[in-house]
């Protein structure tokens, strides 16, 4: 097999061949078809996050084939398609675990993190975390690969947001191109924010179905019932706790976010909610799932080999992309 190793922090990533491993217990081996690029993995680069073990494979938006089972795996069987997602195994006896909080698990793994990930032709993964892509519903395997973390991170921010029918997204990347098709479905008027004199990303949003699209300074036609920051900027708080209604809520949708500077606390009052996302659960993988299927939701991906690895990184640090980046082994 080939993998794109993280040898430390700061490095780029070097294309490594090592032996073929055998699933153990509760383990199934894939082979890769695609396997997306996350700003997740910027972080894991860069050494921002304190769960990351080096050396490491990045990558946890990962699509694959069943190729071989470990022992104690009844489902799923050898020749089916699934997902791995970000995470990638929990305690199970730890409290969040034990009360359907398993996204806040006091000691989990994480793919791409803590265990190798998907910048590979095959990788190991724990058969109970692993959700169902039947081919028949993703035949594209590039184009289902997003949606394992841009798109579920995306939907558990969007639970935590409320039916509000007016919503704001802020950074228009992977994980907004595919939430507002979801949204939109149900009826909900988007505004999308972006960088500032970002003309491409705010009409890419608007053929998404935006109702309004502007610079992430700028003031929406209307005020928001919630928002959601998909990119890593603290100083989006404030802007988008201005925007939002009485009552409104911001979620804050990233794993790793620069510090939120000071704002007046009337930006606070009048129950305006601050809240983040941490993870997801497999109910959330499960949910989202199946709400973007009913969506239709289409990924729009840019398709780099493998070996490219460094270059879609250095692609999605730049936003370079519209949409989402993704690899083929």
């Amino acid at each position: 097999m080939k993998v794109m190793l993280l040898s430390r922090p700061g490095q780029p990533l070097s294309l490594v061949e090592r032996t073929l491993p055998a699933p153990a217990a509760g383990e199934v081996l894939l082979r890769v078809a695609a396997c997306g690029v996350c700003r997740t993995d910027l972080h894991v680069l860069d050494g921002e996050l304190p769960q990351a073990h080096y050396p490491i494979v990045p990558g946890h938006e990962i699509v694959g084939t069943v190729e071989a089972v470990g022992e104690g795996v009844a489902s799923p069987r050898v020749g089916e398609q699934v997902g791995v997602p970000w995470l990638g195994e929990t305690c199970g006896t730890c409290f969040y675990c034990r009360h359907d909080q398993e996204n806040l698990c006091d000691n989990p793994v994480f793919t791409g993190c803590s265990r190798d990930g998907g910048y590979a032709t095959h990788v190991l993964a724990k058969a109970a975390f692993c959700l169902a892509l039947p081919k028949a519903l993703y035949p594209d395997a590039a184009q289902a690969a997003p949606l394992l973390c841009a798109g579920l991170i995306g939907g558990r921010a969007l639970s935590l947001a409320g039916d509000g029918e007016r919503i704001g997204l802020y950074g228009f990347g992977a994980a907004a191109h595919l939430l507002i098709q979801v949204a939109t479905s149900q009826g909900r008027q988007v505004c999308a924010f972006t960088r500032e004199g970002d003309a491409e990303a705010q009409a890419f949003a608007l053929s998404l179905g935006a109702t309004w699209a502007g610079a992430s300074t700028q003031r929406p036609p209307f005020e928001l019932d919630a928002a959601i920051i998909f990119a890593p900027s603290g100083e989006l708080v404030p802007l988008a706790l201005r925007a939002v209604r009485k009552g409104g809520s911001v979620v804050c949708g990233g794993i790793h976010m620069s510090d939120i500077p000071g704002f007046p606390y009337r930006l606070l009052w009048e129950e305006r909610r601050l809240v983040s996302v941490a993870n997801l659960t497999r109910h959330d993988g499960h949910a989202f799932l199946a709400a973007a299927a009913s969506a239709k939701v289409v990924s729009h991906v840019r398709r780099y080999a493998l070996e490219q690895a460094n270059e879609a990184l250095d692609d999605l640090r730049r936003g370079a992309l519209q949409g989402a980046a993704v690899l083929i082994p």
